[in-house]
């Protein structure tokens, strides 16, 4: 098992290696200048000497490959510079904005997870009745309906049938639990919906192809009741692609709900990487995007550990 933990986290360091190397040339292909852009973009009159001037103070007149050592030999020491446009430091940017991106994604994974493995295994289990087609129906939409525009209807409904609204400054759960649920549960069951019926529908495909399975039959034939055919031998194994899924999910939750952002009016990830990118906030944007990717890698690796637990056989490959 040590074994197979220690392959996985050496896999990690080419990845991120490979996706620094990535954003930071791609970035520089990319047409405009940050300092064009913060000097001038709002018709100010500002001499070509400023603009040199300035790019030299941000480093931007180094060759690329020097700003690339010393992009990553930052990095090296969890420093991720200075954002171009407000002087901050990135990791200060990212911060601010991390701890409610990442409590929506937490709790809409939660809220997700409770009701799609119920609502998966029963359509499962009663395949072709009434109740799997609720079911089919009900994930059907969550596929269909954007959360942007779910989030909007909930809106919609709260102000007109309550004729309120959640509050719109964010209140960490550790101050004020009550503010901060009150604002934040309602994205959360926005972008969950969409979720959910992802992992439903994965958890019924898959728990239809283990029930078929011969080790199935055997066990219904040894007289095995069959509460724990299904919860001992079938969802454990059905439930090892929708972890998949749930992983993959989650981590694209923390940068990738823009529009949600803004129907709640929430500033988070989402709301700063749009900012960045408007600003050609170089240094931002690099930070934003190797922490997704550094998301992306530590869920897989989560991910992999918990196809060990839930399958044996993979501890020993």
């Amino acid at each position: 098992m040590l074994r197979y933990v220690v392959n996985r986290i050496l896999l990690m360091i080419p990845t991120l290696i490979g996706v620094a190397i990535l954003v930071f040339f791609m970035l520089r292909v990319v047409p405009g200048d940050v300092v064009e852009v913060k000097l001038r973009g709002d018709g100010g009159t500002v001499s070509q000497e400023t603009i040199e001037l300035e790019r030299k103070r941000l480093g931007l007149d180094k060759p690329m490959v020097n700003q690339f050592a010393d992009w990553m030999i930052g990095m090296a020491k969890l420093d991720l510079g200075k954002s171009m446009w407000t002087e901050r430091p990135v990791t200060e940017e990212i911060a601010v904005r991390l701890e409610l991106s990442l409590q929506v994604a937490i709790m809409a994974t939660i809220i997700a997870v409770l009701i799609a493995i119920p609502l998966g295994t029963m359509a499962a289990l009663f395949r072709g009745t009434w109740i799997d087609y609720v079911v089919r129906l009900v994930t059907i939409g969550g596929l269909s309906i954007p959360s942007f525009w779910f989030g909007m209807l909930i809106m919609l409904t709260l102000l007109g049938l309550f004729n309120w609204l959640p509050p719109i400054t964010f209140t960490p759960i550790y101050v004020d639990p009550v503010a901060n649920l009150t604002q934040l549960i309602w994205p959360a069951v926005a972008v969950g919906y969409r979720y959910c019926a992802v992992v439903a529908r994965m958890i019924r495909s898959s728990l239809l192809e283990v029930l078929s399975e011969d080790y199935i039959r055997t066990a219904r034939a040894k007289g095995v009741f069959e509460k724990l055919v299904v919860s001992r031998h079938a969802l454990r194994n059905a439930l090892l692609p929708a972890i998949t899924v749930i992983g993959l999910e989650f981590a694209f939750l923390i940068g990738g709900l823009v529009v949600t952002e803004q129907v709640f009016n929430l500033n988070g990830i989402g709301q700063l990487f749009v900012q960045s990118v408007s600003r050609n906030d170089f240094t931002l944007i690099q930070g934003m995007v190797m922490l997704i990717a550094a998301f992306y890698v530590l869920v897989n690796l989560a991910v992999d550990l918990l196809y060990a637990v839930f399958d044996p056989r993979i501890r020993y490959t």
